[in-house]
């Protein structure tokens, strides 16, 4: 079988030199289908993940498609831009042109909030090859006459429902009806929902549809289990689980910003410094709720599905599903933070009456059924599923006496969800080893950052 170059697909020499220099021999399946189409001067409508390869799929053909047209650049305005929807992502693109690019002599730019806007100014006043912007801080340049994109002739929305999610879609309606008429259009999405449908047939011409289905993250090393509780007693369950002091760096996935917002809120009441990032957060806010994620001041950062996408921070030890998200293939992103670098990882699913549907989809995904947890040595009560969904036999009563328990007033003494890979950690639905309730000291409270 042969293996398809950059080359064959129809990518400049300069290009090629400098994937090269980046290790990038062979094209992912989105860049073996998007470059040639964009090559040709095709609309695209693109439904990837992050870590697919979207970013060079597009960058590639833009640079070949500049540097092969030696036009003049003029003052303040960009003849490509590439709109994406925070200031991360915004960056990440940037390093990317800077790494392609390298063998051209195009000028890019980065544009975004949160800074002060007298260096983008500067830099816009003579002109750029391409422009990497967040729509919020390039419409308040635009309505400063800072950026003219009369003469913009390919435009790229990139994760255009973040992008929706995070309340951009008016901004992103008034630096569309700024562009040509006539220009070269794409949009890159991880779903498609309707907002996204009707938003790709207003910018889009004719578009060719790329669309990649995200490989299944590996779940092997992770140490799968569900804890069937009920809807009102999670965040107190929540609140125990923290007690053991091994869950150090954690994740919590909620469905809603709202419930975002009320889970963090709630454990910082507790005494657990935490985070919340979803879309109705600044640029700022989710730097920083990041940043103190990251350096330690805060254990728990929680998060929607869509704000925590393209989030890398090391050393995640579990992740809590607070709430089951409505797609499967969102599971298994979720959980597979947890097991980065080769290395094992803990997730751990609450599942209310509710979501029971939920759970069963997920187990079909996955091809594995999730380890049952008791609940009674937290909340002193055991949940009851209906038949066909068998928890792990109920030890003791309502909070009663149960000699197997261990002592649960000993700290650390019995860690079921600590270390992965415990003794125990994959065994079959039902089934599960002996011990007594995390314990631990809470650590310290501290002001919610970003709030």
């Amino acid at each position: 079988m042969t293996t398809v170059t950059f080359a064959d697909l129809g990518i400049a020499e300069p290009l090629c030199r400098a994937l090269a220099d980046q290790n990038y021999i062979n094209p992912t399946p989105i860049q073996a289908q998007a470059i040639p189409a964009l090559l040709e001067g095709r609309d695209l409508l693109g439904l990837a993940q992050t870590g697919t390869g979207k970013t060079a799929a597009f960058t590639l053909p833009i640079l070949q498609h500049l540097a092969s047209r030696h036009e003049k650049r003029h003052p303040k305005q960009a003849r490509a831009l590439i709109l994406a929807p925070t200031r991360e992502l915004a960056l990440q693109i940037g390093k990317s042109i800077e790494a392609y690019g390298r063998n051209y002599k195009l000028r890019h730019t980065t544009i975004f909030g949160g800074v002060n806007q007298f260096r983008q100014v500067r830099t816009m006043s003579g002109g750029v090859d391409i422009l990497v912007a967040t729509p919020g801080r390039l419409l308040d340049l635009m309505n400063q006459k800072h950026v003219d994109l009369s003469r913009t002739s390919i435009l790229v929305l990139d994760e255009a429902d973040r992008m929706l999610d995070m309340g951009f879609v008016r901004d992103v309606n008034k630096i569309v009806a700024a562009l040509p008429k006539q220009r070269q259009s794409l949009l890159f999405s991880a779903t498609m929902p309707k907002s996204i449908e009707h938003l790709a047939a207003d910018i889009l011409s004719d578009p060719v549809r790329v669309e990649v289905t995200p490989e299944v993250v590996t779940v092997d090393r992770i140490d799968q289990r569900v804890m069937h509780v009920d809807g009102k007693r999670k965040r107190e369950l929540l609140a125990k689980l923290l007690d053991d002091t091994e869950l150090s760096r954690v994740i919590v996935f909620t469905r809603t910003k709202h419930c975002a917002n009320r889970v963090s809120e709630q454990l910082e009441k507790s005494g657990v410094p935490s985070e919340a990032i979803h879309g109705n957060k600044s640029q700022g806010a989710r730097q920083r709720a990041l940043d103190n994620f990251r350096n330690g001041k805060a254990r728990v950062l929680v998060a929607t599905d869509i704000a925590a996408r393209g989030i890398d921070v090391s050393g995640i030890t579990h992740v809590i599903n607070y709430e089951l998200p409505n797609e499967a293939e969102s599971y298994v992103h979720r959980i597979g933070r947890t097991a980065r670098a080769g290395k094992s990882g803990i997730a751990l699913s609450f599942c209310d009456a509710a979501e029971r549907a939920h759970l069963k989809s997920i187990e079909k995904l996955t091809k594995r059924p999730l380890t049952a947890v008791d609940t009674t040595e937290w909340l002193g009560e055991q949940i009851v599923v209906p038949a066909g969904e068998p928890l792990a036999p109920k030890r003791g009563g309502r909070g009663g006496p149960n000699k197997n328990r261990g002592d649960r007033n000993q700290p650390g003494k019995h860690r079921r969800f600590g270390k992965p890979g415990n003794q125990g950690a994959n065994a079959p639905r039902g089934e599960r080893k002996q011990g007594g309730k995390p314990g631990g000291q809470k650590q310290s409270r501290r002001q919610q950052a970003g709030a």
